[in-house]
C-alpha cells in the first residue's frame, strides 16, 4: 500500500518541480530583459554622447540635452522593432489560420466528394442526379479535383449508356430513330453528367476524355465544350450538336445521322469512316478535319468553311454544298454524284465538279434563325433516301 501511494507522490512532485523551475526561468528572463532595457536608455545614451563629444567641454544641461535626445532616438528604435515584431507575429497568425481553414475546406469538400460519389451507386434517380450535380459543384470550385471528376463523369456515361444498349431500360438499336426519347427524358442522369462533362471540359488540364462506345442517341449537347473527346464508335444519332466545340475530337466510325451541328466546331476532328447520313452542318467550322472514307450522303453542308479538309474517298451524294468553301479541301475519290451547288461554292483549283456528277442550283439565301426551328434532338428525322 505505501509503495502504491508513492507514485502519485512522485509525480505530483515532478510536476510542483518543473513549475517551480518554469517560473524561476521567467522571472530570469524578466530580470535580464530589465538589465538590458536599463543599460540600453540609462547607460549607453551617456556613453554615446561622450564618445561623440570627444572629451569636449559641454556645460551639463547641454549634455542632458543630448543624453535625451539619444533617448528618444532609442526609444523609437525599439518602438518600431515592436511594431515590426507585431506585425510578423499578426502575419504569422494570419497564416496559421489561413494554414487551419485551408485543412477545414479540404477537409469538407473531401466530405462532400464522398458523399455524392457514393450517392451515384443509388437505385434512385433523384440522388443520383444530386449526386452529379453535387460533383459538377466541386469541380467548378476546387480545381484540385476537377479532373478526377470528369474522369467520375465519363466513366459513369460509358457504364451506363453502353453501345450497343445493354439492359431492358434502354431503346434497341435497332429502334427507329423517331421513336426513341431525347436522351433528358429517358435517362435524365445521364444527361446530367453529360451536360456538366461539357461544360467542365472547356478548363480541364487533361487530354482526352473517353466518351467511346456510348449511346448518346438524342443528346443535348448544344453549345457544350468536347475538344480532344473521344467519341468513337460512340452512336450519336440525332443528337443536338448546335454551336458546340469538338475541336480535334476523335469521332471514327461514330454515328452522327441526323444529327445537328449548326456552326459547331469541327477543326481537326477526326471523322474517318463515321455515318453523318442526313446531319446538318450548316455553317460549321470544318477546316482541317479528316472525313476520309465517310458517308455524308444529303449532309447539309450550306456555307460550312472546309478549308483544308479531307474528304479522301467520302460520299458526298445528294449533299448540299451551296455555299460551301471547298477551295483548298481534298476531293481526291469523293463521289459527288447529285451534290447540289451554288455560284457561291467555292471548288478547288482545277475541279471540275460538273463532270463529278454535282448540279448547279439557286443559292438558298440567309439562314433561318435556330431560335424559330426545334432542338436538334426533338425534331423528327425524314427518311433517308439512300439506305445502302
Amino acid at each position: 500500500m505505501p509503495m502504491e501511494m508513492g507514485v502519485p507522490d512522485r509525480g505530483r512532485r515532478a510536476w510542483h518541480d518543473g513549475l517551480v523551475r518554469r517560473r524561476v526561468a521567467v522571472g530570469l528572463l524578466a530580470g535580464a530583459g530589465l538589465a538590458i532595457l536599463g543599460i540600453v536608455f540609462v547607460v549607453l545614451p551617456g556613453v554615446v554622447v561622450d564618445h561623440d563629444l570627444g572629451g569636449a567641454s559641454v556645460t551639463a544641461q547641454d549634455r542632458l540635452k543630448a543624453v535625451n535626445d539619444v533617448r528618444t532616438t532609442l526609444l523609437q528604435v525599439v518602438g518600431g522593432l515592436v511594431v515590426l515584431f507585431g506585425a510578423y507575429a499578426t502575419w504569422r497568425q494570419l497564416r496559421v489560420s489561413q494554414d487551419g481553414l485551408r485543412a477545414t475546406q479540404e477537409g469538407y469538400v473531401t466530405d462532400r466528394f464522398s458523399r455524392a460519389v457514393d450517392q451515384l451507386g443509388s437505385d434512385k434517380l433523384d440522388v443520383r442526379i444530386g449526386g452529379l450535380h453535387a460533383l459538377w459543384r466541386i469541380a467548378e470550385q476546387s480545381a484540385r479535383d476537377r479532373e478526377a471528376i470528369i474522369s467520375i463523369q465519363a466513366a459513369y456515361l460509358r457504364t451506363h449508356l453502353p453501345w450497343p444498349p445493354a439492359g431492358p431500360a434502354s431503346p434497341a438499336a435497332d429502334v427507329p430513330i423517331n421513336d426513341i426519347a431525347p436522351l433528358e427524358t429517358r435517362a435524365a442522369d445521364a444527361q446530367v453528367a453529360l451536360t456538366a462533362l461539357g461544360v467542365l471540359c472547356q478548363h480541364r488540364e487533361q487530354s482526352w476524355v473517353n466518351l467511346s462506345i456510348t449511346d448518346l442517341r438524342r443528346a443535348d449537347c448544344d453549345g457544350l465544350w468536347f475538344p480532344e473527346v473521344n467519341f468513337d464508335r460512340a452512336c450519336m444519332e440525332a443528337a443536338g450538336l448546335y454551336h458546340a466545340d469538338l475541336t480535334q475530337a476523335s469521332l471514327v466510325s461514330v454515328n452522327l445521322r441526323h444529327a445537328d451541328l449548326t456552326t459547331a466546331v469541327l477543326r481537326r476532328a477526326r471523322c474517318i469512316l463515321a455515318d453523318l447520313r442526313a446531319a446538318k452542318l450548316v455553317e460549321t467550322d470544318l477546316r482541317d478535319a479528316d472525313f476520309t472514307e465517310t458517308d455524308l450522303r444529303e449532309a447539309n453542308l450550306r456555307k460550312a468553311d472546309a478549308h483544308g479538309a479531307v474528304f479522301h474517298r467520302a460520299d458526298l451524294r445528294m449533299a448540299d454544298l451551296r455555299g460551301t468553301d471547298l477551295s483548298t479541301a481534298n476531293l481526291v475519290e469523293a463521289r459527288l454524284t447529285g451534290a447540289l451547288a451554288s455560284e457561291h461554292t467555292r471548288w478547288p483549283t482545277d475541279f471540275d465538279h460538273t463532270a463529278a456528277g454535282v448540279v448547279d442550283t439557286d443559292d438558298p439565301g440567309p439562314e433561318p434563325s435556330p431560335l424559330l426551328q426545334p432542338p436538334g434532338m426533338t425534331r423528327q428525322a425524314p427518311p433517308l433516301r439512300s439506305t445502302s
